[in-house]
Formats: structure tokens, sequence, C-alpha cells
């Protein structure tokens, strides 16, 4: 199938197809002699588990991991739970972070500061 053609089966663009392939995610089977892309229908699901990973948020090059190890014919699962893991532990920080942020902010933002008041040398009174 040409590049069009895996790009509406997968619900992606041609474009992404070609990205995905120079960043040595997605590999066509054949060129034509017009040097047209040509994949075979493993490419979909190939597609299809790269937009899942990058669902997730998992990074390309993480991505990029597990399906080398699946290219050398091992099975990923066990990679994949410690990258979701190791997902879930940095998605867990980043919750707390903006958990803390939120309550900076809010804590600035009731603050009762009359603009009336606010000096000409400062900036502002909130911060």
């Amino acid at each position: 199938m040409r590049i069009g053609e895996l790009a509406a089966a997968t619900g992606t663009t041609t474009k992404t197809l070609r990205f995905y392939d120079a960043a040595g995610l997605v590999h066509p089977s054949t060129r034509s002699g017009a040097g047209y892309r040509d994949y075979d229908t493993h490419a979909i699901d190939r597609v299809r588990f790269i937009l899942r990973g990058r669902t997730v948020g998992l990074t390309l090059a993480q991505i990029r991991e597990i399906l080398d190890l699946r290219d050398t014919g091992a099975a990923p699962c066990d990679h994949v739970q410690r990258t979701l893991d190791q997902q879930l532990t940095a998605l867990e920080q980043q919750i707390a972070e903006l958990t803390a942020l939120r309550e900076t902010i809010n804590s600035l933002r009731r603050r009762n500061v009359e603009s009336s008041t606010c000096q000409p040398e400062t900036i502002c009174r909130y911060l």
C-alpha cells in the first residue's frame, strides 16, 4: 500500500508518516521504481502502536526502543511496563508540582491588594 493509503488506514497524515520514516519508526517494505513508498499490512499495526504510545505520553525515543526490541524478535512487554511505570512516576511528580503551584497562585491571589494603594516605585504588591 502507498503512503496515502497507510495514512488513511491509520488516521494520520503522509507528513507524519514521512517523519516516522525519517525517525526510524516505520519503514516501507519496498520502494517503487518511481520512488514511492510501499508498505505492507504490518505497517498499520506499527503506526497504530506509535499513535497509542504518543497518546500516553511516550517519547518517540521510548517508542523506538520498544519497536527495536520487537524487531529483534523479543517480546517488549516487560520493557513497556517499566517505561509506563516511569511515565506514571513522572506524571505524579508533575501533578505534585502543579498542585503546589496552584496553591502558591491561590495564596497570592487571595491577597487583598487595592490597586490605588500600589506605589509607583513598586511593580506590583501581589508578587
